[in-house]
């Protein structure tokens, strides 16, 4: 039950849940209250001080507005509402006073500081500040840490805000940094000084309001305001996350989150932070024949000739990659299906079923774990396949949810009931409620691992038959950002990739780099990097990656979303729809759309829930027919991280972090 409270804030009065603090009421009220420590998806540490307001009939000095609830405001002598000023002379003097205090030790490196231009404690000293210092003394310096290749420390800037300390120890649930001393000797650190070991580390860099822990790769390569900045979606995994990609010229120089609350509120994984470099390296920039076993370059019309000769009268197959956007997926299986041939997008072989958005969806939302009271994961290990949902899975464990697991024991960041490793574990555990009320919210997480197998199919109607039994909602866990746009267009064929496969003379790759192509078949490769698809390919024509073109993408919950393009792909590489228009018209069967925009007509007038952008549809629970359920333990498909596709493979960083992540699981050896 909601417990309202009128309250004035600067003669304005308005009604506001008890429960808030001050400084969300204000916000609430549209007025901007300063801020270094208070973030609103961490915890409260009221340290900066930063955000006083004067309490009018309350102590005789301003009160911390992060701290202080609307409940424990006093009401006027005759019942008046409480009076909150913001902007009295009290408030100004002491948001001046902390101010100067910040500053005393604060090096004025702002011409050098890679956070000019964005940085809070620059914007606040000029609103709030004064333009001198009583301060005369020598200020004091603190040695740098190392956090590893990916967050540069300059921590003389360090204003003790903790916003890093709680993000690293509340979201992504390690616990390797903190304040030690105490007065002046007060510094943040890690303990033992060990390197950072999470994949979500990047997400301090945006926390921090100083240039205290800076983008290690972006580090003095661009200013803001020399970035054109474009909304866009990440493809790294299935989560969809929000992102903004910020070039220069015709280089990407780095990828922030965006807010979405229902997706990845304003986290995003390390692996899409950090990408970029990969998306320079390995390009393909121009079209190849092979001709004599070796590849050379060829134009476009040769190489499209070439291609449309292969597959005129030939049994085509067509495989959708992991990284495709929903429209060259759609034009694929019109140029292949027109031809006579089959599309396959599951080519990691899970036994997702065709034509049943349920099955290969489910019907709960991200934003159903945060309030769930309990989850249980089947064969997936979300601290790989998609860290951030993993941060909301930890959110609900911390606010009291039961977590069970059955697959591999791994570390989650929070603790779980391991259920077992196994199919059999599944069927025993069908039907147990654990942990929760018949009435609470339940949710149900089946990752690909458990359904890759042969008995796919049966694992996932196992699933299904449990989600009801316990009145539990079902997620579908997919690894690849095209998945269940690919799904839902129709690019499958009854049998898998296999019965795809069978007999094809002809094979169109869209990107897959993922699977091994058996020698025999003609194949013709389109994608964006030199990758395992491209070094067995015959003809390869260059494709935009996924910051080089407008492209849908439908994430693992089923959310249409909307991908811009920030730059152009490099060389002769072209759109991936416009590739495969051009290929139409010299097979003969040419597709029925010139541009991007009647491409998207003809795909929303065939599937009315892709136009509707960022909306989860609706998806009835439909029970599956049970199967047999194999033998055997449940593998995570992602076993590197950061090798997990081919923009990955081409960075150097990537393979960098993924050599340091191999050494630190590797067992210490003590000294001889």
């Amino acid at each position: 039950m909601s417990d309202l409270r009128k309250i004035i804030i600067d003669g304005q009065e308005i009604e506001v849940d008890g429960a808030m603090t001050l400084i969300q009421a204000c916000e609430q009220a549209g007025i901007e209250i300063p801020r270094f420590c208070y973030h609103e998806r961490l915890t409260i540490a009221g340290n900066c001080r930063m955000c006083l307001v004067e309490v009018v009939g309350g102590p005789p000095k301003p009160a911390a507005s992060c701290a202080m609830q609307v409940r424990d405001l006093r009401p006027g002598p005759e019942g008046q509402p409480p009076v909150v000023k913001t902007n009295s002379p009290m408030v100004k003097k002491a948001r001046e006073g902390v101010m100067e205090f910040l500053l005393i030790n604060h090096p004025l490196d702002c011409p050098i500081c890679d956070q000019g231009g964005e940085c809070d404690l620059q914007d606040q000293a000029m609103a709030y500040g004064v333009d001198f210092s009583r301060y005369r003394e020598p200020k004091r310096a603190v040695t740098d840490l190392d956090l590893g290749p990916l967050v540069e420390t300059h921590m003389t800037r360090c204003i003790s805000c903790t916003r890093c300390v709680r993000f690293t120890t509340e979201v992504a649930g390690i616990h390797q940094m903190g304040q030690t001393g105490r007065g002046e000797d007060a510094e943040i650190t890690s303990y033992l000084n060990e390197t950072l070991d999470s994949n979500l580390q990047g997400n301090i860099i945006d926390l921090c309001p100083v240039g205290a822990l800076v983008s290690k790769p972006y580090a003095f390569t661009a200013r803001p305001w020399e970035l054109s900045k474009t909304e866009s979606i990440d493809v790294m995994d299935a989560l969809g996350s929000n992102i903004r990609v910020d070039i220069k010229g015709r280089e990407v120089m780095r990828i922030l989150p965006r807010n979405h609350d229902g997706v990845n509120e304003e986290w995003i994984s390390d692996k899409t932070r950090f990408v970029w470099d990969g998306l320079r390296r390995q390009r393909l920039d121009k079209p190849y024949v092979r001709e004599n076993g070796k590849l050379r370059p060829a134009s476009w019309g040769e190489a499209l000739s070439t291609a449309a000769k292969a597959m005129k009268g030939k049994k085509v197959a067509g495989l959708v990659g992991d990284l495709a956007p929903v429209e060259a997926a759609f034009a694929l299986k019109a140029l292949v299906e027109g031809l006579g041939g089959k599309v396959e997008c599951r080519t990691d072989g899970a036994k997702l079923p065709a034509g049943n958005r349920f099955g290969y969806v489910g019907n709960a939302t991200i934003e159903d774990v945060d309030t769930a009271s309990a989850v249980l994961l089947v064969g997936t290990d979300p601290r790989v396949e998609a860290p951030v949902l993993n941060a909301r899975i930890r959110k609900a464990w911390m606010r009291g949810a039961t977590i069970g697991l059955i697959g591999e024991a791994v570390d989650l960041t929070y603790d779980y009931v391991h259920v077992g490793t196994d199919r059999a574990a599944l069927e025993k555990e069908t039907g147990n409620t654990r942990g929760a009320d018949k009435d609470s919210a339940k949710v149900i997480i089946v990752g690909q691992g458990a359904l890759t197998g042969d008995d796919g199919a049966a694992v996932l109607a196992q699933a299904v038959t449990h989600a009801e039994a316990v009145g539990a909602k079902l997620m579908v866990l997919h690894t690849a950002a095209s998945r269940v746009g690919a799904m839902d267009i129709g690019a499958v064929t009854e049998g898998g990739i296999d019965a795809a496969l069978d007999g094809a003379e002809v094979i169109y790759n869209l990107g897959a780099d993922e699977i091994e192509i058996a020698d025999g078949p003609f194949v013709i490769y389109q994608g964006s990097h030199g990758d395992r698809g491209a070094h067995r390919a015959d003809v390869i024509l260059p494709g935009a990656a996924y910051t080089e073109e407008t492209g849908l993408f439908v994430n693992t919950e089923g959310r249409p979303q909307l991908a811009l393009r920030s730059g152009f792909a490099p060389g002769e590489a072209k759109e991936n729809w416009a590739i495969l228009r051009a290929l139409s018209a010299e097979t003969g069967e040419k597709l029925p759309f010139d541009s991007i925009a009647q491409l998207r007509q003809a795909l929303v007038k065939a599937f009315k829930h892709l136009g509707r952008i960022d909306e989860v549809a609706e998806n009835p629970a439909v029970l599956l027919e049970k199967g047999k359920l194999g033998a055997g333990d449940f593998k995570s498909p992602v076993r590197d991280f950061y090798l997990s596709n081919p923009i990955a493979r081409a960075s150097q960083l990537m393979a960098e972090l993924s050599a340091n992540a191999k050494a630190r699981r590797q067992e210490p050896m003590a000294a001889e």
